[in-house]
């Protein structure tokens, strides 16, 4: 699945969150031990380093395929606490970006919803500049808003005059439509970075996924493969 360019502890060195990230862990857990992450998953951020530092290539590659890179939330207080000015918040964000290029990350439950977040943020923020328009969800996706979100819709007018909100118009303002050539400028910025890229590769692999699982797969938010990685929560990552 991977495309061999350097050994996984290369590819992972090269990203400049690495560099700036891991020195050297003399493994005293105080990471761990301020991590919110690690109170509600099974989820150890001196692991993480540890792990790292052996240089490893099975232990790498077992990581990039793991639920366990996709724990950590970046709030970096691990970066605040560490007595060698590591972060390993940093390193998970390496760990993340290899395990997409490689395709690792469709081996692991948290992994797969990669997908979910590229198609509702990310082609969003492209779209429209924005991570979501409130008008433009399925509320059936949300079902944790409760009544929230309908109440919005169905009192937008007044909710968004209270606000001072610009929603959508041509206006200066919060939520204020993005011009075109904006949004061309941002376009062009995914292309130049890698970004675009990215995107597409995600999508890449997970249409072989979802042959491999036996699942429909198409562009909408309504294939199967969709529904089920955005859907689907095995709790194996959670503490008990």
């Amino acid at each position: 699945m991977v495309e061999n360019s350097g050994s996984l502890y290369e590819r992972l060195m090269a990203d400049i969150h690495m560099q700036e990230g891991l020195s050297a862990c003399i493994n005293c857990g105080t990471c761990t031990a301020i991590c919110p992450a690690a109170m509600f998953y099974k989820y150890d951020p001196r692991e993480i380093a540890i792990a790292v530092g052996s240089r490893d290539e099975q232990t790498i590659e077992d990581l990039l395929k793991s639920d366990t890179i996709w724990a950590c939330g970046e709030c970096m207080s691990c970066k605040t606490r560490c007595p060698r000015g590591n972060a390993p918040g940093l390193i998970i964000i390496a760990l993340r970006v290899l395990s997409e290029e490689t395709g690792y990350f469709v081996e692991s439950e948290k992994g797969r919803q990669v997908l979910a977040l590229k198609r509702m943020i990310g082609e969003s923020i492209l779209d429209n500049g924005y991570c979501m328009w409130f008008d433009h969800i399925n509320l059936e996706m949300f079902p944790e808003q409760g009544p929230t979100w309908q109440w919005v819709r169905d009192n937008a007018s007044e909710v968004l005059d209270k606000t001072g909100a610009s929603y959508r118009k041509d206006s200066a303002g919060a939520l204020r439509k993005i011009p075109q050539k904006d949004l061309d400028e941002l376009k062009r910025i995914f292309d130049v970075t890698g970004g675009t890229k990215r995107y597409e590769t995600i999508e890449e692999f997970s249409r072989m996924k979802a042959g491999e699982m036996g699942l429909q797969f198409d562009e909408t938010k309504d294939c199967e493969y969709f529904k089920h990685i955005y859907s689907y929560n095995s709790h194996k990552l959670e503490n008990e």
